[in-house]
């Protein structure tokens, strides 16, 4: 999977909520500093962050990391 790929549909969809960077770190436990390497595709989130992401802004992780159906995840 292509790191900026997912990382841009974690900011994009963050947005279009319109929750900041900073209450999406606070919701997972992160420096804001930490969310921004996520949304850039530097640092994947643990599986347990990937949850709560999906949890906080309503989606799907399989969505959330542009999955196809049927496509196998690496987390």
């Amino acid at each position: 999977m292509e790191n900026s790929r997912w990382g841009r549909r974690i900011r994009a969809y963050r947005k279009l909520k319109r929750i900041s960077q900073i209450e999406l770190a606070k919701e997972l436990e992160v420096a804001p500093a930490t969310l921004g390497k996520m949304e850039r595709g530097v640092k994947e989130p643990t599986a347990t962050q990937w949850t709560k992401i999906a949890h906080v802004l309503g989606i799907a992780i399989d969505e959330l990391k542009g999955q196809e159906e049927g496509e196998e995840s690496d987390t």
